[in-house]
Parts: C-alpha cells; structure tokens; sequence
C-alpha cells in the first residue's frame, strides 16, 4: 500500500505563508506593470495618447487592486519574517563573524542566497515607506487638488523611489523563487497529493471489508 504523502505542521504554515505571499506578490507586481505601462491618465500638455486606454479594469480599480494587494502582501510579509527569524539571526551572526574573521567565507551558493535576500528584504522596506506615504500622506494623489506635501522628498522624487524599488523587489523575488523552487515543488505536490489521495487507515479498511 502506498502511504499518504504528508508534511509537518511546520512545513505547512510555511507553505501557506509563502503561497500567499507569492499572490499577493503577483497581484501587486501586474498592477505595478500596468501603472509603469500607463504611467499618467487624462490629459497633459495636449491630448495624452494613453488617455481612456482600459485594461480589464479602469485606472481607479487598478489604483485599488495595487493599493490592498500591497497592504496584503506586507501583512503576509509580517508573517513570513517571524518564521525564517531563526534563519536570519544566524545568519546575521555568521556575516558579523566573518567581517570579524572569526568564521570560515561561506561558499558562492550560500553568498548568493543571502545577497539576494538582503537585497529583496531592504527593497520591499522601501516599497512599504513609499507605498505608506502615498497611502496616508494628503496631497499624494495625481488626482488630488492640494498642493505637493513635500515630506522628505518632492512627489516626483517618491515616485520614482517607489517605481524602482519596486522594479527591484520584483527582479529579487525572482531569483528567490528560483533558489527556493526545488523546496515548492516538492512541498505543494505533497500536500496535493495528500488532499487527493485517502488516507491509508480508509484504505486499509475499505479492503478488509471487501474481503
């Protein structure tokens, strides 16, 4: 009889993180492409010839999908941190150590892995201060009346700040997946295969009955 692929509590909560993780990123990323693609609505020194394209959706509903999804990823992100905080305070340790010369030079897989997930990490920071400042300050709004706030920056400098941290924060989540590609394969087709397989004492029973 062939058992019932199954995977730990753990590994589980991981996944479920993750995977949502990963459509909420999904999410955020199309909508990003669409307002890159689109960058200004209405007119602007003349006729704007992007003005009254629609894609599946209006601009504002577009405004709203990247607005929620971004609020959503980050509070998955919330989630996700905790889980790896182990992996991350060791890490942090061993990088200390080896600054200090105190540890051995991790090898090439291992720098690329945390390269890439310092790099995602301090991007997705910057696209959540951005993306907050155009969430909660007043005047941010293309559409909006007031006059530019200036907090920190112009609204011209923000924008750009979030549009390219962004491009970044994508191009990272990239390469993570990949690295980690392996491990979601593997993960998902066990915990699909153990929704789609009955359990072994069902079917040990099914076939003490039949005989």
């Amino acid at each position: 009889m062939k058992k019932r692929p199954t995977v730990s509590t753990q590994t589980l909560n991981n996944w479920g993180v993750d995977f949502s993780l990963f459509i909420s990123g999904v999410v955020v990323f199309l909508s990003g492409v669409y307002f890159l693609i689109l960058p200004v609505g209405g007119y602007k020194g003349g006729r704007n010839p992007m003005y009254g394209i629609i894609i599946l959706f209006d601009r504002h509903t577009w405004g709203d999908v990247h607005i929620w999804g971004g609020v959503a990823m980050l509070s998955i992100a919330a989630l996700h941190i905790p889980l790896h905080w182990n992996w991350i305070v060791m890490m942090t340790k061993r990088v200390i150590k080896i600054s200090l010369g105190q540890c051995k030079i991790m090898n090439s897989r291992g720098k690329f892995n945390l390269a890439v997930n310092g790099v995602l990490g301090l991007s997705a920071l910057i696209v959540a201060i951005s993306g907050l400042y155009f969430l909660l300050i007043p005047g941010t709004s293309h559409n909006s009346s007031l006059p530019d706030p200036r907090w920190l920056f112009t609204l011209a400098t923000w924008d750009i700040i979030h549009t390219w941290s962004g491009v970044i924060m994508s191009a990272t989540a990239v390469l993570h997946l990949d690295i980690h590609w392996k491990w979601a394969t593997k993960v998902t087709k066990k915990i699909f295969l153990g929704i789609v397989q009955p359990p072994a004492f069902q079917s040990e029973k099914s076939s003490a009955k039949s005989s």
